[in-house]
């Protein structure tokens, strides 16, 4: 008798677990099919950019850091995107601790203002208060790169012992992607 309860229960459990199972199945494709896509932007509503590829970003990072090695100066160099992001940033054999961070904000300041930031040094006369924005910084050694005008990286160097070198290499980069 327990052999045949056994088989019952057994039944039973194969049953319960069957139904679950069948609860459990995928929806069918018609339902899957009639589900709501997402909404497409209207026409006018977005915007196309430029953006520096990684290639042309190390490219004219590594132009950077090899002007400021023929001048025998060790220097720390950051490419830094539209947004401000970092897309390479080299540190030269050498370079002071400071320098790393200090070539990333010269990048920024540059594409974020479109101008060498030796130029940017001389607005700070009229306008003291841009020192404060934060991610700046208000010193020679940054180079935006432009495509048609428009600023679409900064190159930033910093470490040699001017900011009028650190622009030189700055510069020098931005120059590689001229080719």
């Amino acid at each position: 008798m327990l052999a045949g309860t056994a088989a019952a229960v057994a039944l039973l459990g194969a049953g319960t677990f069957g139904a679950v199972s069948a609860a459990a199945a995928p929806a069918a494709p018609a339902a899957r099919a009639a589900a709501p896509s997402a909404p497409s932007v209207g026409k006018g509503l977005t915007r196309t950019t430029t953006h520096l590829t990684l290639a042309a970003a190390t490219r004219a990072a590594q132009a950077a850091l090899d002007a400021a090695e023929k001048a025998d100066r060790q220097v720390s160099v950051a490419v830094v995107d539209r947004n401000g992001s970092v897309l390479v940033q080299l540190r030269g054999d050498g370079a002071g601790p400071q320098s790393y961070e200090s070539a990333v904000r010269k990048a920024y300041t540059a594409v974020s203002w479109n101008a060498p930031t030796s130029e940017l040094v001389g607005r700070l006369g009229q306008a003291p208060t841009l020192k404060d924005i934060p991610g700046t910084l208000f010193l020679a050694g940054g180079a935006p790169v432009r495509d048609g005008g428009a600023p679409i990286a900064g190159i930033g160097v910093a470490g040699a012992p001017s900011g009028a070198l650190d622009e030189q290499f700055a510069e020098a980069g931005a120059r590689a992607l001229d080719k």
